[in-house]
């Protein structure tokens, strides 16, 4: 699970590299300062934080009772029953696409917002649209932690 304030861990020895074949050591396919370089994975956090910003700038008042909250990302959702009709749950034909867990989870104890990576990108056809599902994700869930209606919170431009 990754979360905003986490950074992964790293070992502390260095990376191997092989010469394969003898075509030469392997190195890096791009700069770090090239997108290229970025893992889906990083890409996918920055939309989640990107949904969280709007929401914060958006929602006024109510986005400061967000503040207590912590957004996560994990790749795919773990094996549970009964998550059909929990009202914590997004779903989309019966795979969850994020949950909030009021309670916190082991490693974090504050209610957190957990967004499913891989299921979001099955569903979006495009860019822009795994935009928009994770966007929409992160709003129900936000809106469900305040025990709100999306139609009584502010309306977005």
């Amino acid at each position: 699970m990754r979360s905003e304030s986490r950074s992964p861990r790293r070992s502390a020895r260095p990376p191997r590299r092989r010469d394969r074949r003898g075509r030469g050591v392997r190195g890096q396919l791009a700069p770090v300062g090239v997108p290229l370089h970025r893992t889906p994975g990083e890409v996918f956090d920055d939309l989640v934080m990107d949904a969280v910003d709007e929401i914060e700038e958006h929602w006024g008042a109510s986005a400061e009772q967000l503040s207590e909250l912590e957004f996560a990302v994990e790749d795919v959702p773990s094996a549970e029953a009964d998550l059909e009709f929990a009202p914590d749950v997004v779903l989309d034909r019966g795979v969850p696409l994020g949950r909030l867990f009021r309670d916190g989870l082991p490693e974090i104890a504050q209610p957190v917002i957990v967004v499913y990576r891989r299921p979001i990108e099955a569903r979006a056809i495009d860019e822009d649209d795994r935009a928009d599902l994770v966007f929409m994700v992160v709003v129900d869930l936000a809106a469900e932690f305040l025990g709100r209606d999306l139609g009584d919170l502010d309306e977005f431009d």
